[in-house]
């Protein structure tokens, strides 16, 4: 049933997190590059210098977002207390490992304790529903599985972080079909929250597209990522969320399967791709490079890094649209 109150909060919520980022990024571009918090944005020839750490204004549009979204829906506000400590938890693991590299294996124990506010207030329901399968009774499993579907997504998402607007456009377009499921579900709060994800990452869509002007770092995509996970849990829509993820998934899949092991980026000696000296990128022939989704979609020949994100974004909009699909299947089953 149509809520225009609820409806009016989603539009509020969304324009509120989507002036906080696009106010607050530049700002926090210019503190870190003051501070020589600084990457260089490899895939480009002259290899500029491009500010980090600017996700840490995604955080505070998920963050201003969540304390208006519990004050205009007070019923639901637990919601938003769950949703806000895990993105306060995550953002701040991900401000660490920018500073100071965790490591492979301490980076996902810490994202998954941000599933720790979800646990403690209880916004969970220990029965999601599959396809065909019907609702299952997880009363003493899923509590379990909250760590690990909130540090899956997070870690997923930091690994596909790899070039100008990739993490911040297909995230954004991940959170518009959470958004639009949650909102046909009747989850007003998740929904007002998903709709805050989305202005979020638009807004630093903005200034992360192609040539990027900052990057969002770990504090960025570790956050996006865990918030994402949040909303499946909160919000009951498990399902919907693995498939709209599934590019995410694949390329972690991927890279884990062909390392054989957990790994940071940064460790990597041979990378999949390389830049060629016409700024085209191409797949590496290397075999002890990571599979990633990158190397597979520049494995039919060399591609501009805009072209390269395009087909990721196009990807996205594929899985999302069936997420959307995947949400009808059990009312018909």
């Amino acid at each position: 049933m149509f809520d225009p109150y609820a409806s009016l909060v989603e539009v509020v919520i969304f324009l509120v997190a989507f002036a906080v980022v696009y106010l607050t990024t530049p700002r926090i571009a210019s503190w870190s590059t003051r501070r020589g918090i600084v990457g260089t944005d490899v895939h480009k020839l002259d290899k500029p210098k491009i500010p980090e750490m600017c996700g840490l204004a995604i955080v505070a549009g998920l963050a201003v977002a969540s304390v208006l979204s519990s004050q205009l829906l007070t019923e639901h506000a637990h919601e938003a207390a769950a949703f806000l400590g895990t993105v306060l938890i995550a953002g701040a693991t991900g401000a660490i490992d920018d500073l100071r590299p965790l490591g492979p294996r301490l980076k996902p124990i810490l994202t998954g304790l941000a599933a720790v506010p979800i646990l403690l207030l209880g916004t969970y329901d220990p029965h999601p529903v599959f396809p065909l399968v019907g609702t299952l009774r997880l009363t003493v499993v899923y509590p379990l599985l909250i760590p690990f579907a909130i540090a899956i997504p997070a870690n997923a998402v930091n690994m596909l972080d790899v070039f100008n607007g990739s993490m911040s456009g297909t995230l954004a377009i991940v959170s518009v079909a959470l958004a639009l499921v949650l909102t046909l579900s009747g989850n007003i709060m998740p929904a007002t929250l998903a709709f805050a994800l989305f202005g979020s990452l638009l807004a630093f869509y903005l200034f992360h597209r192609y040539p990027a002007r900052v990057f969002g770092g770990d504090a960025g995509s570790l956050t996006a990522g865990a918030a994402v996970g949040a909303l499946s849990v909160i919000g009951r829509i498990e399902l919907v969320t693995i498939v709209a993820l599934a590019p995410y998934i694949m390329n972690a899949f991927y890279g884990l399967a062909s390392i054989g092991r957990l790994y940071e980026r940064r460790e990597i000696k041979s990378r999949p791709i390389r830049l060629r000296d016409d700024g085209l990128l191409e797949a590496t022939t290397a075999r002890n490079a990571p599979i990633t989704l990158s190397r597979l979609i520049l494995a039919e020949g060399p591609l501009g890094e805009k072209q390269v994100v395009r087909i990721m974004l196009l990807l996205t909009a594929l899985s999302s649209g069936l997420a959307v699909l995947t949400f009808y299947i059990p009312k018909v089953t």
